[in-house]
């Protein structure tokens, strides 16, 4: 597994400058609202996956009267091998290296170190549209699957160049007709693992949501697609009329959905605040298992202020599950240090602990 055992931080969010070592078990950061728990949790998604799970402007990110910001991890590669990795991000620059090389498809980063999330603003997945939940499935699949991602990138380039056609008024009906063929043909291999990636993850899904909730519901995930209706092709072509009056394309991926169901309704309108938080935590879970057994070795997990979500007992429950050999490096956060440390205490001696104040980090 990748254990991120040293970080950087300059001038991200309100963190001006740390550099923070880590247990490759246990890390525990604990502070008040507003302190910087949830920034450096971010930092560290951001070091995985080039963006932060948060924002999706990298100005946001910039510290207050500052235009630019720098991470960087010092990291046990799977290999035995200590890697180095940096990123630095300017207004409209974004900068990578590996081992101080350069490197020229940032793309090309994404599942170098694989990581979950599990934070508060899970809760968009259920309560948003749509485009949250497409995000989150091309987040884990990316990592996993480097065709995903490619194709995900040239399928979104062919979209992106069909919509400006038909924003022109008068489209050319041969060249659509080459984009639609196109659009298709690149469609059909991620609408597969769309489904499959849904297939897999349901009955995990529903293991977790056991050991969490202790409920009888039946949980999962019904996938729904353009594609499932037909070949995208004769879709795009159906619709062609109306997308030219709307200028853009109104069928194929990027109306894709993701429905999470309670016994077989959608737990957005039939589900309590309770059965939510614990579908959603059992979602990030089941994705955790998914990912380890796709990687060869467990990814890193981010636990944001967990109690958010779930009881004392249930959340020690998970920590003793989750400190096991079978899963790796692990970083959480809580508001209340003396509740924390008692729970990890009593599971595992290879911890580490921090507290948060203003941007700054002290080893406690």
């Amino acid at each position: 597994m990748a254990v991120l055992k040293k970080i950087f931080i300059n001038n991200f969010r309100n963190i001006e400058l740390q550099e923070l070592e880590f247990s490759p078990n246990v890390n525990c950061i604990s502070g008040g609202n507003g302190e910087g728990k949830t920034n450096l949790l971010d930092a560290i998604w951001y070091l995985s996956m080039t963006k932060s799970a948060f924002s999706s402007g990298d100005r946001y990110n910039f510290r207050h009267g500052c235009r630019s910001f720098a991470i960087g991890g010092v990291c046990l590669m799977p290999s035995g091998i200590e890697t180095r990795f940096s990123i630095e991000v300017g207004e409209g620059e974004k900068r990578l290296r590996k081992d101080e090389k350069p490197v020229s498809k940032i793309s090309s980063h994404i599942g170098e170190l694989p990581i979950v999330t599990v934070s508060p603003s899970d809760t968009t997945l259920v309560s948003e549209s749509g485009e949250e939940r497409r995000r989150f499935v091309n987040s884990v699949l990316s990592q996993m699957d480097r065709e995903y991602l490619d194709g995900m990138q040239q399928y979104n380039r062919l979209l992106l160049h069909r919509n400006r056609l038909l924003r022109d008024g008068t489209p050319d009906s041969g060249l659509l007709e080459v984009f639609d063929e196109s659009l298709a043909i690149s469609a059909a291999p991620l609408s597969e693992r769309r489904l499959n990636f849904c297939s897999n993850l349901t009955p995990l899904i529903e293991d977790y949501y056991r050991k969490i909730s202790g409920g009888g519901e039946s949980v999962g995930i019904e996938y729904r697609s353009d594609l499932l209706k037909g070949n995208l092709k004769d879709t795009l072509y159906a619709g062609r009329e109306r997308d030219i009056q709307l200028g853009y394309t109104g069928a194929g991926l990027q109306r894709d959905d993701f429905i999470f169901t309670l016994d077989g309704h959608p737990i957005r309108r039939y589900g309590s605040q309770g059965q939510q938080k614990s579908f959603l935590v059992a979602l990030k879970f089941a994705q955790y298992e998914l990912m380890k057994d796709s990687c060869g070795s467990p990814p890193m997990l981010l636990l944001d202020d967990l109690f958010d979500k779930l009881d004392m007992d249930r959340v020690a429950n998970l920590l003793k599950m989750v400190s096991g050999k079978e899963f790796g490096q692990i970083f959480l956060s809580d508001s209340n240090k003396v509740r924390i440390r008692g729970i990890v205490d009593s599971i595992t001696e290879d911890r580490s602990y921090f507290e948060a104040r203003g941007g700054v980090f002290t080893a406690l």
